[in-house]
């Protein structure tokens, strides 16, 4: 059977965005500020210009090389001199600055325009303090996974954001800003239409459960959780958090959230998780590696498969890639690489890649930076590699499409693939099976077996950053043409509000109580005691 694209239309529900054109023209383009000039950022950047016509206006980046490199790419190319409120070398300089923009436009006198959205991209644990501090000014957020890295940051953030909403009504203005969350996988063809046939065609019936997977990638995992930022639960987060609240939102939303917005959310009942740091720890280090630290002295190198020159050197930059993960490494690698070649590239790489650490270094020293040649079995990292959780629904009154079902996720590092999801859904009437690329329906009345290939879309996961980006400015557009209300945008366009962001990331805190005590965690107590009681502070 021939595969489908999402063309149908949804009109009954808030999916309405499987109609979402590809490129997005607005009557006033909105000025959009980036807010961290690295690999996030860069991605959000990219799907604003090739997905709608709105505007990069600013950048906020303390690194000079960075904020040069994507002012060049974003904002100034093509201008004869930079123009005043492009480029800042932090937040609170941006905030300074729009505060007296502000006072200057009251005044009626002529000022170069703000900004109406701000994409935050800055480091996981810095989140809380750039959305806290940037709330009073009442401008549209786009905050990138994870929204903080500690329960608590996350409560204060939603605080803040509901005060910031607060302060514009007791001040008599109409317009609340929009918070999106770069939950990207609800944003990409392929999910988008296995919801629609799920929950909007129910296809296979009631759901009963689901098993969801997410393949890391065996060099990934090493990259960003062994070697990389997300390494140690002390300076970043578990890594359920940090890899996979992706996919927990993705449970929540095929299972919790309802289909209409006069629906309530059907909640979990309860939580379990079990999970380790299993591979990548020194007892695991094989005999003939012996006493070495790092891989550019390790007799065992050429045969390692996780030899930091094989992955960064032999996999990547002698093939041509300059881009992620080797300007993780070292940010100037790409620029070298252009102006002087490959062979000045490596040599920088390698470099790069001989640093290390001993007994001696400072563990503040340690913390505040990666070594990206060091041995995967002798580095500091402590977040597991491998970790299911279970979600389960219990019976919901007489309504049977809020019936008890399971949802089963696993996240593993040791894998071929690298981030494409894989899954099955069991129904009442039927079961399917997923991919990142296809999706297989059998039904079990007439025994049939139909397959849908989504539209592959281009970009960052599956065409999730593109979807993202658009709809968040889709939302944006139409509170400040006063189209929308802005609950009604949230709805409309991103399909998620502030406190379903903020229950779905209190769903993998919950997870970590149950994995950390091996306990089951019920749903309802839980909350209650971790959130409600954080809220009535």
């Amino acid at each position: 059977m021939p595969g489908i694209s999402i063309s149908g239309t949804n009109s009954d529900s808030h999916e309405s965005f499987l109609k979402a054109p590809n490129f997005q023209n607005f009557e006033t383009p909105p000025r959009v500020l980036v807010i961290g000039a690295g690999s996030r950022g860069t991605a959000y950047a990219e799907a604003i210009l090739e997905g709608t016509n709105a505007t990069v206006a600013a950048v906020c980046e303390p690194i000079d090389s960075k904020r040069e490199a994507f002012g060049r790419r974003f904002i100034w190319s093509g201008q004869s001199s930079r123009q005043p409120g492009q480029q800042f070398e932090n937040w609170r300089e941006w905030v300074e600055y729009e505060e007296r923009r502000r006072d200057t436009e009251a005044k009626g006198l002529e000022i170069e325009p703000g900004v109406d959205a701000v994409f935050v991209c800055v480091l996981d644990e810095m989140h809380e303090e750039v959305v806290c501090g940037i709330a009073h000014l009442g401008v549209h957020v786009c905050c990138e996974k994870p929204m903080s890295t500690r329960l608590e940051s996350c409560v204060r953030i939603y605080k803040a954001l509901n005060h910031a909403k607060e302060n514009n009504a007791a001040k008599g203005k109409k317009k609340d800003p929009v918070f999106g969350i770069c939950h990207v996988l609800r944003y990409s063809p392929h999910n988008m239409l296995l919801r629609h046939l799920v929950r909007e065609k129910e296809v296979i019936g009631d759901i009963l459960s689901i098993e969801h997977c997410e393949p890391v990638g065996w060099w990934h995992f090493s990259h960003s959780y062994v070697r990389g930022n997300w390494r140690k639960e002390s300076t970043s987060a578990p890594s359920l958090l940090t890899k996979s609240c992706h996919d927990i939102d993705f449970l929540m939303w095929m299972l919790c959230t309802p289909t209409t917005t006069a629906a309530s959310p059907h909640l979990p009942s309860s939580i379990t998780s079990s999970g380790s740091l299993k591979y990548f720890r020194k007892s695991r280090k094989p005999i003939e590696a012996g006493s070495a630290t790092n891989c550019l002295s390790c007799a065992h190198e050429p045969s390692c498969s996780y030899s930091a020159k094989k992955i960064y050197l032999e996999k990547h930059l002698t093939k041509g890639n300059a881009d992620w993960p080797v300007k993780i490494v070292n940010p100037e690698i790409e620029d070298l690489y252009q102006s002087k070649g490959v062979e000045a590239a490596s040599k920088q790489l390698l470099a790069d890649l001989a640093e290390d650490y001993d007994d001696s270094t400072p563990l503040e020293v340690r913390n505040k930076r990666n070594y990206f040649g060091r041995c995967v079995w002798e580095s500091d990292n402590d977040v597991c590699d491998d970790q299911v959780v279970t979600l389960t629904w219990d019976d919901d009154g007489e309504d049977t499409s809020r019936g008890a079902k399971t949802a089963l996720f696993h996240m593993i590092a040791h894998t071929e693939k690298q981030c494409e999801r894989r899954g099955r859904i069991y129904g009442t009437k039927g079961e399917i099976e997923y991919d990142s690329s296809t999706i297989t329906i059998h039904d079990f009345a007439t025994n049939k077996t139909t397959r849908h290939v989504p539209h592959a879309a281009g970009g960052g996961h599956g065409g999730g950053d593109a979807g993202l980006a658009r709809q968040f400015l889709m939302a944006v557009d139409a509170v400040e043409t006063e189209k929308m209300g802005t609950q009604d945008a949230q709805r409309a366009f991103l399909g998620c509000d502030l406190e379903e962001a903020f229950r779905s990331h209190a769903v993998v805190f919950a997870a970590e109580d149950a994995r950390t005590k091996k306990q089951v965690v019920d749903w309802e107590s839980w909350w209650k005691e971790k959130v409600e009681s954080q809220l009535a502070l």
